[in-house]
């Protein structure tokens, strides 16, 4: 069933938690692209931070019914760190619109397991990617969309920044760890990395992403150095959730480009 309402709304949300009896939350919703957050924070603090606060607020005035709450942050609510790969117990050092907006929402989440015992778990989740992402402004979308259209891919920065990417299925399987999870008292509160700890820099994502779709190109490079409002270089460090919870990655991007790539194809009738 689907039911609409402003995140910010704290009666609607509050209403739709209690009249559909609802027990589990994942809190995906969000303004996820960086440069967007950096051309108008505004909606992004709108969004990021305060739909967050009103949604727990929302499940804190349920009483006790909502049994599992979980909050997705990012791996950019790190900052930026010279030591590789980011732990759960890093700092969080976020310095720019978007990152600062994750680590407000991861903050505020963690501050309600601490303070009000609210069941309620954090993810700190790699670039995700894979069949049905529309934002074309991501690197694995517009790039599919540009192979897709015989045209050369762009590339915003000089090719090197790198970054630790995860499959949209896995992704879905550490939210739902992460949900199984606060069945344990002792595991609320916790913010969870996933990522395959396998950073790639992105021209190297675009070349094999063009040797999968068979094309015969090359990317177009228009940036110099790490564009601005983004970090250079991240990846996770996933052993936690991998130790005690049991999730580990199933698909790397020798499996997960080609099925990201078919769906592409597909829909954009290459």
């Amino acid at each position: 069933m689907e039911v609409l309402a402003d995140l910010t709304d704290y009666e609607s949300l509050l209403r739709i938690l209690n009249e559909h009896e609802v027990r589990t939350v994942f809190h995906l919703a969000a303004q996820a692209i960086v440069g967007t957050a950096n051309r108008g924070p505004l909606a992004t603090w709108e969004s990021n931070v305060r739909g967050t606060y009103t949604l727990l607020e929302a499940c804190r005035a349920t009483g006790g019914r909502i049994e599992r709450i979980v909050v997705a942050s990012s791996d950019k609510a790190y900052g930026n760190h010279d030591e590789l790969p980011y732990r759960e117990d890093f700092a969080l050092r976020a310095r720019n619109p978007y990152d600062v907006s994750k680590a407000c929402a991861d903050m505020i989440a963690r501050s309600y397991a601490v303070t009000f015992e609210l069941p309620v778990a954090v993810t700190r989740l790699a670039n995700v990617y894979g069949p049905g992402d529309l934002n074309w402004s991501r690197l694995i979308p517009d790039t599919a969309r540009a192979l897709a259209r015989s045209e050369r891919p762009v590339i915003r920065s000089d090719g090197t920044p790198e970054r630790d990417y995860v499959y949209v299925e896995d992704a879905v399987d550490a939210y739902l760890a992460v949900a199984a999870s606060l069945d344990r008292p002792e595991l609320r509160g916790r913010a969870w990395n996933a990522g395959c700890a396998a950073p790639i820099s992105v021209r190297e994502v675009v070349q094999r992403l063009i040797a999968v779709s068979g094309r015969n190109v090359e990317p177009e490079i228009k940036g110099e150095g790490t564009p601005r409002g983004e970090i250079d270089r991240q990846f996770l460090d996933s052993t936690p959730i991998r130790e005690e919870l049991g999730w580990k990655a199933r698909f790397d991007l020798d499996r997960g480009l080609p099925i990201t790539w078919e769906w592409y194809r597909r829909r954009l009738g290459a």
